[in-house]
């Protein structure tokens, strides 16, 4: 199974921007990484809510970055362990 990374340019641009402050957050982690972690878990049916997480606050936006780098199976892109993050788009259905 192959992880699907589409979004789209409006999507990517606000993963961007996630990515940035998760980096200003913890400066030992890596871009790429997070980047991938978090398109593969909102391409692969856990949607976030992108605009609502860059603007959490940092206990809420730290908790669902980094539970997703945690918990995401980085050869399908879900979730594992039961983690849902707080910012998951739940109304979705895939």
């Amino acid at each position: 199974m192959c992880v699907n990374f589409s979004t789209t340019r409006e999507e990517t641009d606000t993963i961007i921007k996630i990515v940035q402050r998760a980096i200003k957050m913890a400066p030992e982690i890596d871009r790429s990484t997070v980047l991938m972690d978090i398109t593969a878990v909102h391409a692969n049916g856990c949607p976030l809510k992108l605009d609502e997480l860059l603007t959490a606050g940092d206990g809420d936006f730290a908790h669902d970055v980094f539970g997703i780098m945690r918990h995401i199976d980085r050869h399908t892109g879900k979730l594992e362990d039961l983690f849902l993050p707080r910012y998951a788009n739940t109304e979705v259905s895939l």
